[in-house]
């Protein structure tokens, strides 16, 4: 049977489950029954789901946890994350709870501006390019001003256009650079509307437009996040050989790429896991932040680490581009709920405690792999799971954690207990 279909999109839903499921699945209605155990009772709530993507089936839920105790810059927050990874909301509520008594995370937004780009193919004169942008740059910005008018009045709008000229890169081709400040908003949708009417305006018989669109990379849009405090209290047991280690643990990040991924990678399991819980786009969020460690030429750490004068300092910065109002964060009921519960948040506030939730995953990561090591708490936490996949009863799971109470986590170790219980 061909596994092929023509007008999938505008089967009803029921009619693309019973497609699905009697041709990809041995077991038609078990797969039905999972996919139908997904789907909202509230009709109406389902239907909002349904609208955010194409071709909707069911829903695929992920966790949604809270950490609390964070102070940034005074100022006393409950931070909801989305996560399916075991260990990153304990960890961020354990280092919130550390660093609370210790004056907090202090945060400070750097820069703002937003990028656009209108890409171009000229096969001319440079000078006569540059005269006809020197010319028509003002006609630009007033050919935007429909959609600008109110996110001017909000203070954002277009910052400046800039011709730029990439032909030693590439035969021919330039580039309008366009910056931004949208507000509360991240964005996306207004830049890309400014960057074609930008566009259209300037492209003539001799100017061949490629495409026009935003960039995710925002190496002006930036937030910076720290905690500090004196060295001895810092760690229960030889703080200073602590500090150091740890102290060299970013140190490593910084000058060896293979170690940095995975140091990055943890910072940005506490990022996306805010970006997602209020809505926001976490893939823009990962190429952005991965591109900003790059900027060097090299991949870096996307953390720093001082120890002077007795004291440790313990930093991260990072490009962020985030919004609180529009897209997702208008429709998805979490995402909103999440940003009531971070005390509705102006976007800046929000690039402030999604750079901190990064700081303090890393500082989690750094103090276990210099002291116990990682595994020692993650697979702890996997334990769990471990005994949910096994379908260990109630009592089955009572003796599986008392027995791993004081013993290192495998899997294989978990599994050889359970038998042993079952026999």
């Amino acid at each position: 049977m061909t596994k092929t279909i023509t007008g999938f999109s505008k089967l009803s839903k029921e009619e693309k489950i019973d497609w699905l499921v009697n041709t990809f699945f041995t077991d038609a209605q078990s797969a039905k029954n999972t996919l139908n155990q997904y789907t909202n009772s509230d009709k109406k709530l389902q239907e909002l789901h349904d609208d955010f993507i194409e071709n909707t089936i069911s829903n695929y839920y992920l966790p949604y946890g809270v950490a609390p105790n964070f102070v940034i810059n005074g100022k006393e927050y409950a931070v909801p994350m989305v996560t399916e990874e075991s260990s990153v909301v304990a960890a961020a509520s354990l280092v919130a709870k550390f660093w609370s008594t210790r004056g907090g995370f202090k945060a400070e937004v750097l820069s703002t501006k937003k990028i656009g780009q209108v890409h171009f193919m000229f096969d001319g004169d440079f000078d006569e390019l540059q005269d006809y942008f020197d010319t028509n740059k003002n006609r630009l910005f007033e050919v935007t001003e429909a959609i600008t008018k109110n996110m001017r009045k909000r203070g954002g709008g277009i910052l400046d256009i800039e011709l730029r000229n990439k032909t030693s890169e590439l035969k021919n081709y330039y580039q309008l650079h366009v910056t931004f400040d949208t507000q509360d908003s991240m964005g996306a949708n207004f830049i890309n509307s400014c960057l074609e009417a930008i566009a259209n305006e300037f492209k003539n018989d001799s100017i061949q437009v490629v495409m026009s669109i935003l960039s995710n990379y925002v190496p002006e849009c930036i937030v910076r996040a720290e905690v500090s405090c004196k060295v001895e209290e810092l760690y229960h047991e030889n703080p200073e050989l602590y500090a150091q280690k740890f102290e060299q643990a970013v140190q490593i990040a910084n000058v060896e790429p293979h170690r940095a991924v995975t140091h990055n990678k943890g910072i940005m399991n506490g990022i996306d896991a805010v970006v997602i819980a209020t809505g926001n786009d976490f893939r823009a969020v990962e190429s952005g932040a991965h591109a900003y460690a790059s900027r060097s030429g090299t991949y870096r750490s996307l953390t720093n680490c001082e120890i002077k004068n007795g004291i440790f300092k313990f930093w991260i910065e990072i490009s962020l581009a985030l919004g609180t109002v529009g897209g997702l964060t208008a429709l998805h009921p979490l995402a909103k709920l999440s940003l009531q519960l971070l005390q509705n948040p102006s976007a800046k506030e929000l690039m402030k405690i999604v750079a901190v939730a990064g700081l303090a995953q890393n500082f989690a990561a750094l103090r276990a792999l210099t002291t116990t090591g990682i595994q020692h708490g993650h697979m702890k936490m996997h334990l769990s799971n471990i005994i949910k996949q096994l379908g260990a009863s109630e009592s089955e799971t009572t003796n599986l954690l008392n027995h791993f109470a004081d013993k290192q986590v495998s899997h294989s170790a978990v599994v050889e207990a359970y038998n042993n219980l079952k026999q």
